[in-house]
């Protein structure tokens, strides 16, 4: 790789660092599983850099890597942690703000990989259908299915924390 390739590729993905984290995390709910998603990301981007950077969308082609790279940890036996039963109380009561982020995480758990990820791509990151389905290499009706049925999901877990 040349030198000026190569510092597109650092411009690029400094842009972008910081979305990826955050949509990783919102995928696998765990900050370091998030950081390992994005090496993941960043080192296969690197391997492919011409490609990506001769793509129509290099930054749907970038959160396509990602998203799979996802699911493709998640199939992974030995990447399954285990809580133990009972975890420590906390010393310190969060913001209602750092709460209601919580009970989201809790819900975004409880919702499979795949929806999971559709939600993320369609809702946090504001794809559209086509974009979310060529990024996950689905098509636009797994997408809208996959969402119609997430969203239901947590609007009953919703509903049912409440009461």
């Amino acid at each position: 790789m040349q030198k000026a390739e190569e510092d597109d590729f650092h411009t690029f993905v400094a842009a972008r660092m910081d979305r990826w984290r955050r949509s990783a995390f919102l995928m696998c709910q765990d900050w370091h599983m998030a950081d390992d998603l994005v090496s993941i990301t960043v080192t296969k981007l690197f391997r492919n850099w011409r490609k990506v950077n001769r793509a129509d969308n290099p930054d749907a082609y970038a959160q396509r890597v990602l998203s799979r790279s996802w699911l493709t940890e998640r199939r992974r036996p030995w990447r399954r942690e285990r809580l133990p039963d009972g975890l420590p109380e906390p010393r310190w009561s969060p913001p209602d703000r750092a709460d209601d982020r919580e009970s989201l995480a809790e819900l975004l758990r409880s919702l499979g990989p795949r929806q999971r990820a559709v939600l993320v791509l369609r809702f946090y990151l504001d794809y559209s259908v086509e974009e979310t389905a060529r990024i996950m290499q689905v098509s636009p009706g797994t997408v809208k299915s996959q969402s119609a049925r997430g969203l239901v999901a947590l609007r009953a877990l919703s509903a049912s924390i409440r009461n």
